[in-house]
C-alpha cells in the first residue's frame, strides 16, 4: 500500500467537491476516508479504525477541510471492516449524523461484541480443522480479537437495500467477496469502491465456510460486476492507494494474480496436505497477524479447488471415526483438465504471467 497517503481533494462532473482524508487506521496501515459535499449533503465515506492514531488523523483532516464533524449528514460504511467502520464509536459521540450500510454487516456493526464471539468460535474450529496446533490458535485469536477491542456496538440509522441501494447523491451496488456487504458507491464520474479493487494489492479473502458471501467465486462475480457498473467512471476512489484511473486493466491484473495463487494452492496439494501445510508451501513463514490472513486466503482458495473437483480430501475414515478435531488433509485430483483449471475457470481464458504485478500483500480485515 501506498506509505503515508496525503490529503487531497477532488471535484465531480457537477461540481461535488470530495476531499480524501488519510488516517492511519493501524501502525504502517493507512486507511483513505472521504468527505463528501454535494448540496445539502455532507457525507463521510468510511471511519476509520478507532485507534487513538486514526481518531486524530481523522479530527485534523475534518480541521483541514474546514469541516466539524457536527456539520456531517450522513456517514456511508463501504463494508463491515475494523479499519472502515472502528470509527463509528468515536464519530457517534460528536455528530448527530445518519450511519448507513448494507444489511449483510449490521450485525458486525450493531451487535459487535456477539458476532466477536460467534467468530471466534468459528475461525477457532477452521484453524483447527486446518491442522494449526492449539498453542499457535490461541495466539492467531488473540491477534484476531485484539484488533477489534477498542470498539463498541454502534446502532444504525438505516440499511442500503432498504433505500434501493440509493443514498442521495449516491447510487450503490452490492458487490461481496472481499466483505459480506461490501458495497461501492457512484457520484457522477466518480466511484468510491472501498476495497473491493486496489491499486497496488489483491485484496483479502477468506473461505465461505467462515462467512457466507465470502469465498472466491462471490468475489469474482463482483469484479464482473463492479466493471460493468461503473464503466465510464473517470475516477475510482478506494480504501487504501492512490485513484484508479483504469478500472478494467487493475481487474484483470487482480484476476490474474488471484489465478496464479490458485495454480499455486493446488501445485501444493499434489503431495497429501493440511491447510497450514499448504499455506507453507505457497507463503512460506509468516508472522504477526499476516500469519492469520494467509491462511484465510489458502482457505478461501483451497474452499474453491475442492468445490470444482480439483482436490480431495484424503483422511474421510479419519474425520468420520476421529475424536477431538481432526486436521483435513487434501491432495490433487489428477486428470482434470481444461474446463475446471484454475486460470480458466477465474478469468475465462488463461491468460498467463502479468508483468508489473506487485506482491500479494494483505491488510488488516473483520
Amino acid at each position: 500500500m501506498s506509505p503515508s497517503p496525503v490529503f487531497a481533494t477532488f471535484e465531480s462532473f457537477s461540481g461535488a467537491r470530495i476531499r480524501r482524508l488519510p488516517v492511519e487506521a493501524f501502525p504502517n496501515l493507512w486507511a483513505n476516508l472521504y468527505l463528501v459535499q454535494s448540496g445539502d449533503v455532507l457525507a463521510l465515506i468510511d471511519s476509520g479504525s478507532g485507534s487513538d492514531k486514526s481518531n486524530e488523523d481523522l479530527q485534523r483532516g475534518f480541521e483541514t477541510a474546514g469541516f466539524q464533524f457536527s456539520d456531517l449528514t450522513h456517514i456511508l460504511l463501504t463494508h463491515g471492516h475494523i479499519d472502515h467502520y472502528g470509527g463509528l464509536s468515536f464519530l457517534r459521540e460528536r455528530t448527530q449524523a445518519q450511519i448507513g450500510l448494507h444489511e449483510l454487516d449490521w450485525q458486525t456493526i450493531s451487535h459487535h461484541e456477539a458476532r466477536l464471539a460467534v467468530m471466534s468460535h468459528r475461525l477457532d474450529d477452521f484453524l483447527a480443522s486446518a491442522g494449526v496446533p492449539s498453542e499457535r490458535r490461541a495466539e492467531l485469536l488473540n491477534m484476531y480479537r485484539f484488533t477489534k477491542a477498542l470498539y463498541r456496538s454502534v446502532p444504525v440509522d438505516f440499511t442500503y437495500e432498504a433505500c434501493d441501494m440509493e443514498v442521495s447523491p449516491f447510487k450503490l451496488v452490492h458487490v461481496p467477496g472481499h466483505c459480506p456487504g461490501h458495497v461501492a458507491l457512484k457520484l457522477d464520474d466518480l466511484v468510491f469502491c472501498g476495497d473491493l479493487v486496489l491499486e497496488h494489492i489483491t485484496p483479502h479473502q477468506s473461505p465461505e465456510e467462515l462467512t457466507p458471501f465470502m469465498g472466491v467465486r462471490h468475489y469474482l462475480d463482483s469484479l464482473s460486476i463492479l466493471e460493468r457498473w461503473a464503466d465510464g467512471a473517470r475516477l475510482v476512489l478506494n480504501g487504501h492507494d492512490e485513484p484508479i484511473t483504469d478500472l478494467p486493466a487493475r481487474i484483470t491484473d487482480t484476476r490474474q494474480h488471484l489465478s496464479r495463487r490458485v495454480d499455486q494452492t493446488l501445485a501444493a496439494a499434489s503431495e497429501p496436505r493440511t491447510l497450514a501445510e499448504i499455506t507453507e508451501q505457497v507463503y512460506g513463514a509468516m508472522g504477526g497477524y499476516n500469519a492469520l490472513l494467509v491462511i484465510e486466503k489458502i482457505g478461501a482458495y483451497v474452499e474453491y479447488l475442492y468445490q470444482r473437483g480439483l482436490l480431495e480430501i484424503i483422511n474421510f475414515d479419519e474425520l468420520e471415526n476421529g475424536k477431538g478435531p481432526v486436521p483435513i488433509r487434501y491432495r490433487r485430483v489428477d486428470g482434470i483438465e481444461s474446463s475446471f483449471a484454475p486460470s480458466r475457470s477465474l478469468t475465462g481464458v488463461h491468460q498467463g504471467q502479468s508483468s508489473g504485478q506487485r506482491p500479494d500483500l494483505s491488510e488488516v480485515n473483520s
